[in-house]
């Protein structure tokens, strides 16, 4: 079964949204603060995170930071009802995979996770290694390397650059980019999924301002050059 960590401080909505998840077969794991979040995490295998951005003992963004600086690689779900674009933009550039705003119902809830988890268990079977340039990556071990040196990306990172290298030299639409990587419209402007791959870019580009290998095409997407 799948297993999921619900990181939420207000009893009556983590007893509801662990209910909701119990009764769609996942196994849930609850807890009310980032302390003890971490120590789950480090101690235990999770497929998935849940994690309230308010919480009493620290940020969920710092948590989330924390996680992926220890090279955890946990798909992470960002749980809040702050409403502010840039709030989502600075989650999805520390290392969360998605995104959603309260009040949600549960099935907006539950097609998120079920296409995330889908998403970070893509077959990497026909593209396990790949080199470019600088940086090389084994898609199987979810490990990146810039200079000989590891680079830290999130598991919908790995699941962008392979698809980006699947389809090397193709021009790809944002729109048919949302629907293929993430299989719903989960980021609300453009702007947002700019500063996604703006976000990548930091991480395997020389000179992010002048992209060699994640080139913008001009008012329609993106494509990647090798």
């Amino acid at each position: 079964m799948t297993k999921v960590l619900l990181v939420e401080d207000d009893p009556a909505i983590r007893l509801a949204i662990a209910e909701s998840l119990v009764n769609e077969n996942y196994t849930v794991d609850e807890v009310s603060s980032a302390t003890e979040a971490f120590k789950k995490v480090t101690n235990e295998n999770y497929d998935l995170i849940l994690l309230d951005l308010i919480l009493p003992d620290m940020d969920g963004m710092e948590l989330c930071k924390k996680l992926r600086d220890e090279d955890i690689r946990v798909p992470i779900i960002m749980v809040t009802s702050r409403k502010d674009e840039i709030d989502k933009i600075i989650g999805l550039e520390i290392g969360a995979d998605d995104y959603i705003t309260k009040p949600f119902i549960m099935r907006e809830l539950l097609a998120r996770m079920k296409a995330l988890l889908r998403r970070v268990s893509f077959d990497s079977g026909k593209l396990s290694k790949y080199s470019f340039g600088n940086i090389s990556v084994d898609f199987k071990k979810f490990e990146a390397l810039k200079d000989g040196k590891p680079i830290k990306l999130s598991a919908t990172e790995f699941r962008v650059l392979h698809y980006f290298i699947q389809h090397e030299g193709e021009v790809i639409s944002r729109d048919k980019f949302l629907d293929d990587v993430w299989g719903y419209d989960s980021f609300p402007t453009t702007r947002t999924v700019d500063n996604f791959i703006l976000s990548l870019r930091k991480k395997i580009e020389d000179n992010p301002a002048e992209p060699k290998h994640l080139i913008t095409v001009y008012k329609i997407g993106y494509k990647f050059i090798k």
